[in-house]
């Protein structure tokens, strides 16, 4: 989108105005908000690059030491298939190719730990409505690899009542099938 003040640089900042009800939306670029007086920047600006390059470069402890950092770390790793530096991607915000996940994959889980407060894994969201049986069947999943580490650490009474729950569990889904077929 074009900034609709210099129509010269695309727009960053959307602004939305209501006044008595009336909505106003202004799209401009860093610039122009400036200019305008949309914002007012004592520093310099804290940009989305920032902000990413932030997430991927954790172990520092400023933004300028990030920006000083960043030509030191990673300069080997390199992906095979597209040529893509990690020191570019952590520019660009994005891969170059398929294979850069499996390339960078040693310096984003922890990234993704930070962001999916622990979890490197996204499942995803179900819609509550129509998602009866997949949540039933995530959930079965769930006490499924829980069994088996009860199992592991031989806590076998914990691990009956998990086996009862599966076994209800599935009763349930079993004849929630029926029903719809």
């Amino acid at each position: 989108m074009e900034c609709q003040e210099c129509h010269e640089r695309p727009a960053t900042l959307h602004f939305t105005k209501v006044i008595n009800g009336d909505k106003t939306e202004i799209h401009v670029c860093e610039h122009c908000a400036k200019e305008k007086g949309y914002v007012s920047y004592e520093e310099e600006a804290y940009s989305l690059h920032d902000l990413l390059s932030g997430l991927f470069n954790f172990d520092s402890v400023s933004l300028n030491e990030q920006k000083k950092n960043s030509f030191v770390t990673d300069q080997g790793l390199k992906c095979e298939k597209c040529g893509l530096t990690y020191q570019e991607f952590t520019h660009l915000g994005k891969f170059g190719c398929a294979e850069c996940y499996h390339t960078f994959s040693e310096r984003l889980n922890p990234i993704f730990r930070r962001v999916h407060s622990g979890n490197t894994r996204h499942d995803g969201k179900i819609p509550k409505r129509i998602g009866t049986d997949i949540h039933q069947r995530k959930e079965l999943h769930i006490l499924k690899d829980k069994l088996q580490q009860l199992i592991k650490a031989e806590e076998f009474e914990q691990a009956a009542q998990i086996r009862d729950q599966i076994k209800s569990l599935e009763r349930s889904i079993n004849q929630t099938g029926k029903g719809e077929g």
